[in-house]
C-alpha cells in the first residue's frame, strides 16, 4: 500500500501525483525550512522537487517509498541551492570590490592628475608653453620652433627642464 503510490506516480497518474503533493507539500516545506530557515528557499526547494518529481517519475524506486524519495530529492535539491546562492552572493561580493576599486582607483587618478596639472602650472612660463605644446598637444619640436619662433634645440631644453621639475615635484607624492 505504501509503495502503491510510487508505481502510480512511475506510471503517470495525475491523480496518485496530486495526492503525493498534498500529502508530502507541507512536510517537506516544514522539514527544509527549519534545515534553512529560510521560507524562500524552502517555497523553491518544494517546488523543485515536485518539478523533479514528475520529470524523473519513471526513475522512481519501488524498493523505496515515496517519502523516502521525496525528501532524498529535496536534499540534493536544498544543496544545489545553497550552492548556487554561495556563488552568487560571492559574486556579488567580488562585483562591489571591483566597483570600489574602479572608483578609488579613478579617484587617485583623478587626484594625481590634478596634482600633475598644477606642477605644469608652477613652471616658467615658456617652458610650461613648449612642454604643452609638446606632450599635450603633440606638436614636433619642428613645427613648435615655427610657432614661437625659437630654436629645435631650446624646444630640447625647455623639454628637459620641464620633465625633470615634474618628475622632481612628482616623486615627493609618488
Amino acid at each position: 500500500m505504501k509503495h502503491s503510490n510510487v508505481i502510480a506516480v512511475r506510471n503517470g497518474s495525475h491523480e496518485a501525483y496530486f495526492q503525493v503533493f498534498n500529502d508530502y507539500h507541507a512536510r517537506l516545506y516544514q522539514y527544509i525550512h527549519k534545515f534553512t530557515g529560510s521560507a524562500w528557499l524552502a517555497e523553491e526547494a518544494v517546488q523543485l522537487t515536485f518539478i523533479k518529481l514528475w520529470e524523473k517519475r519513471e526513475s522512481l524506486s519501488e524498493e523505496y517509498s515515496m517519502s523516502t524519495q521525496l525528501f532524498r530529492m529535496s536534499k540534493c535539491i536544498v544543496i544545489d541551492l545553497l550552492r548556487k546562492e554561495k556563488l552568487r552572493q560571492t559574486q556579488e561580493l567580488q562585483d562591489i570590490f571591483a566597483m570600489e576599486n574602479s572608483i578609488s582607483d579613478r579617484l587617485v587618478q583623478k587626484d594625481e592628475l590634478v596634482h600633475t596639472l598644477s606642477v605644469i602650472r608652477n613652471l616658467p612660463h615658456q617652458s610650461r608653453r613648449v612642454f604643452e605644446l609638446s606632450r599635450i598637444e603633440n606638436l614636433s619640436h619642428k613645427e613648435i620652433s615655427h610657432m614661437l619662433s625659437i630654436s629645435p634645440k631650446t624646444i630640447e631644453n625647455h623639454i628637459t627642464k620641464a620633465v625633470k621639475f615634474i618628475r622632481q615635484s612628482l616623486s615627493i607624492f609618488f
